[in-house]
């Protein structure tokens, strides 16, 4: 599920998220749509920024606890704190593969790239949905030892996949594609927390899930403390407060070992 054209009149999660986190490669259509769910949800800037951070604390303890091989699907448009600055800083040796489906970031994903040799930085361009094409994929093996632990990084990407498309098995199929040892860092929306006004609105092309549901993505694996919390709120006791709350973030995050 890939595409080389670059449609700027339709609003795309990565170019969104980019204009929420203040950067500076997105489209009216995205700025419109970003503008849009801020009017419902005013802590959506704060949310994007604390899942940022969540993404970050997460890549060092795993490359703290040995993981020197990160796929960060859905990894969007780059800023300060990418996987590899953040893995390489403490292990300049570690590959990172960059995935995602939208041309306008695989374009900035391939400034990227820094393959061959050891630290390399590669991207591919696929669709989680098409998850075992994306397995199957040379790229990938070319970067990763799939043998070998790996890091998972599907940050903020379930909620934009239906039940239609089974996230579940996306995931479960994921994980079981990678070697005993690696590990699933996840963040999902939630309305678990929001107003009673906010539960009404339509949802377009985002599908949150519960606390419950979250917890289907991890079972079997052995979930890290401090489980499934908000990403404000995951290992952030060295971040400077005061954290953003449960309703602000409306996030959940978690890290997983597969057994």
């Amino acid at each position: 599920m890939t595409s080389t054209r670059i449609d700027t009149s339709v609003a795309h999660a990565a170019r969104r998220y980019n204009y929420w986190l203040g950067g500076k490669d997105h489209f009216q259509a995205d700025r419109d749509s970003g503008d849009a769910i801020a009017e419902a949800f005013p802590s959506i800037r704060v949310a994007a920024l604390a899942n940022r951070a969540f993404m970050g604390r997460a890549v060092e303890l795993l490359s703290r606890l040995g993981v020197r091989q990160f796929l960060d699907i859905g990894a969007g448009i780059p800023a300060p704190g990418n996987t590899h600055e953040l893995a390489q800083a403490i292990a300049p040796e570690t590959s990172v593969v960059y995935v995602d489906n939208d041309p306008l970031v695989m374009a900035h994903l391939r400034a990227l790239t820094t393959c061959p040799g050891p630290g390399c930085s590669a991207c591919v361009e696929a669709d989680v949905r098409a998850y075992r094409e994306l397995l199957a994929h040379p790229q990938l093996h070319e970067t990763l030892d799939l043998t070998r632990p790996v890091g998972l990084l599907l940050v903020a990407v379930l909620h934009f996949v239906s039940e239609d498309d089974d996230p579940y098995e996306i995931v479960g199929g994921l994980v079981q594609g990678l070697a005993s040892g690696s590990y699933l860092v996840l963040s999902h929306g939630t309305m678990d927390f929001a107003p009673p006004q906010n539960l009404a609105m339509p949802q377009a092309s985002f599908w949150p899930r519960s606390r419950d549901e979250v917890a289907r993505f991890v079972k079997g694996l052995d979930v890290l403390e401090p489980g499934i919390v908000s990403v404000a709120d995951w290992r952030a006791e060295d971040e400077p407060g005061p954290r953003p709350s449960p309703t602000e973030t409306g996030i959940y995050g978690v890290v997983a070992r597969r057994p």
